[in-house]
């Protein structure tokens, strides 16, 4: 990686709501329903939507609405290949951003424990 990793950061996917809604699918093997993935993610239905659509527009994921005759249709919610290496590409390149933070205030290193980082209490 550079020296500012920092830009390698992807902006979609940095997003509290969507690194939530991401981590939440990538656990996910069979995916989520549209409800179970708002709860997970304690969203409303709009802000659901909206996150969900820019997520689609990136290929990071995507949903399968499904209308089983007389029933309520559900639409299930899955991180796509493309979506799951780019997640392993953000979380690694989050990591490497984690660990110049450590150092730079004087952490051992990126295997210290984040509670080294709080500040004392004087």
């Amino acid at each position: 990686m550079s020296d500012n990793p920092f830009t390698a950061l992807s902006r979609v996917m940095h997003e509290p709501n969507r690194l939530a809604i991401i981590s939440a699918l990538a656990a996910a093997v069979d995916g989520l329903s549209f409800s179970d993935l708002k709860a997970e993610c304690n969203l409303t239905d709009g802000n659901l939507n909206r996150h969900l659509k820019a997520l689609e527009e990136e290929k990071i994921i995507a949903q399968q609405k499904d209308a089983p005759e007389g029933k309520r249709p559900r639409t299930t919610i899955t991180l796509t290949p493309a979506g799951r290496k780019r997640f392993v590409k953000y979380l690694a390149t989050l990591e490497e951003v984690l660990a110049q933070a450590a150092a730079s205030v004087g952490s051992p290193g990126p295997a210290a424990s984040i509670s080294n980082l709080r500040p004392s209490r004087a």
